[in-house]
């Protein structure tokens, strides 16, 4: 049974919505300009929820019986999309995300980062997880640098308990000795027995504290963009060890907001102030317009995924003109696509016409073994 604060904030919250919703009607259209107005069609699922423990989600997709099949697995990730005040903005975003969501037919959504961000984020969460619970698909969402904004009154806590009440969103709170909030894992089964992909969702922080720079080996005065503590490390250690030890091996992917330190070694500026390759890596395809907004602090989350050898796949928000994918030191290193326009982008930083812009979705294609690749849609192509 939920808490009785988030019964009555939830109620709270339907009741202003529903008012809402009644000014528009009565005005037609004149007010209730606050809301998210787009109507996803509905694509519905076969993936079902196996079981969950505190920190992961067992998932499968299951055939008519209920019965776990192994079949190709498609997800569609996302960030970015800067849901801010401009509600003809957040609409235009999520008219885009609904068009691609309906040409796909993902299996599950997720978003990394900085997604519901108005004056009105309590409210705005749970109008989005309406949004997204029209689809009946499954989806996830990991918290970027700019949901946590005290002088906002952006709280993590409040946004996490109202997403987690939608039936189809598999975010968690996770394990709450560890930093941030929203460590989870979602381990898509292929039998009852064995893994076909673990997606571990991380909360990579908004800038680095002196409380954290010392409990991580930091230097004090380090003032930059967050960095996976060490606490999340070796949780992300342990539960990959105890998931082979019961299911075999299998492989991951890592999902979260801020950048690996190590997603420096795939561009740089040359003499001309553009970013070319710097050769340590393999660009597959997209570039990179701005430079990585990660850490000044490694904290070596890179180097335990060589050794365990299990996660094949980062993919980061937060640098919303970059989109590279590239393969380094075997591992791929992926910016999802941004959706949002309510925030810089191509036409703001470089003035280029909106037909080029880079705003869209990631696409993972992933077979029966668990084999991956990645592609770009664009939201150009439904201007």
């Amino acid at each position: 049974m939920r808490p009785i604060t988030t019964f009555v904030r939830h109620n709270s919250i339907k009741a202003m919505l529903a008012a809402e919703h009644g000014l528009k009607a009565v005005s037609n259209g004149k007010l209730g300009k606050n809301l998210f107005d787009v109507e996803p069609k509905f694509i519905g699922t076969d993936v079902r929820i196996i079981k969950e423990t505190d920190d992961s989600t067992f998932i499968a997709k299951c055939d008519t019986s209920g019965r776990i099949v192994n079949k190709p697995f498609k997800i569609l990730v996302t960030t970015d999309l800067h849901l801010c005040d401009d509600y003809e903005l957040i609409n235009k975003s999520l008219s885009m995300l609904a068009k691609h969501v309906e040409a796909e037919r993902p299996d599950l959504i997720l978003f990394t980062g900085d997604i519901v961000l108005t004056d009105h984020q309590q409210v705005d969460c749970v109008q989005f997880g309406r949004f997204m619970e029209k689809m009946g698909i499954y989806w996830a969402y990991v918290f970027g640098n700019h949901e946590a904004r005290a002088e906002k009154e952006y709280h993590k806590y409040f946004m996490l308990k109202n997403l987690i009440s939608f039936p189809h969103c598999l975010s968690k709170f996770g394990d709450p000795s560890l930093f941030g909030y929203g460590n989870f894992f979602i381990n898509i089964l292929s039998s009852p027995t064995s893994i076909q992909q673990s997606i571990v969702m991380l909360d990579s922080g908004r800038n680095t504290s002196p409380t954290h720079n010392a409990e991580n080996g930091a230097p004090a005065e380090l003032k930059c963009y967050d960095f996976l503590k060490k606490d999340q490390i070796d949780w992300y250690r342990k539960n990959i060890i105890s998931l082979e030890s019961e299911y075999g091996k299998f492989k991951s992917i890592m999902a979260m907001h801020i950048a690996l330190c190590e997603y420096e070694n795939v561009m740089q500026l040359d003499g001309n102030g553009k970013y070319v390759p710097t050769g340590k890596a393999e660009i597959l395809y997209g570039g990179m317009y701005e430079s990585v907004g990660c850490s000044e602090f490694n904290s070596g989350m890179f180097d335990v995924i060589k050794e365990l050898g299990n996660t094949q796949a980062v993919i980061v928000g937060h640098d919303h003109v970059n989109d590279f994918c590239a393969k380094y030191d075997g591992v791929y290193l992926v910016y999802a696509q941004c959706d949002g326009y309510n925030t810089y982008t191509m036409g703001t930083n470089f003035g280029w016409d909106e037909k080029d812009w880079m705003q869209g979705v990631t696409m993972i294609d992933m077979d029966k073994d668990g084999e991956i690749g990645f592609r770009q849609r664009f939201n150009r192509n439904y201007l």
